[in-house]
């Protein structure tokens, strides 16, 4: 199993995997259909956002995407998670606590201070749990307002 940024040639199954995750969620259907080849071009070229993924056997099995920004409240510049999956077949092989290790790593090279991500509002819920068992601990909602 190995972790790397993505390349050029991996994005169609990142974009893949991006539609699997959102539609697992139940997101809205203006995500998945947000889900374009290009725009994941465009998010990496910027240089804010990384995608990293994990393959085994040449297969990309999962992956997280971190990006850097910057507030007063947190002292300067932080990261978050915007997304993270592991296809079915391959959780609870820690390898989401793998791609965590790996994104603590990335933030402490680029001086974050922190690293954010949005859970679920449920309290029960696994992805809230996950985090939680990774040092993750709450900070209140996230709501949103369109601008489209």
């Amino acid at each position: 199993m190995t972790i790397k940024k993505i390349s050029t040639s991996d994005i169609s199954n990142i974009a893949k995997l991006l539609r699997n995750l959102y539609s697992e969620l139940g997101e809205e259907k203006e995500c998945i259909k947000n889900v374009s080849e290009q725009l994941i071009l465009e998010l990496i070229d910027n240089y804010k956002t990384e995608i990293l993924k994990v393959t085994e056997s040449n297969k990309i099995i999962g992956f997280i995407t971190l990006t850097e920004s910057q507030a007063i409240y947190c002292g300067g510049k932080y990261g978050s998670i915007d997304e993270l999956y592991v296809e079915p077949e391959y959780r609870s092989k820690k390898i989401g606590a793998i791609l965590i290790e790996k994104a603590k790593e990335v933030g402490r090279d680029k001086k974050w201070k922190r690293i954010e991500v949005t859970a679920p509002a449920d309290n029960n819920s696994k992805t809230l749990k996950f985090y939680s068992n990774k040092e993750f601990v709450t900070a209140g909602p996230k709501l949103k307002l369109k601008l489209e």
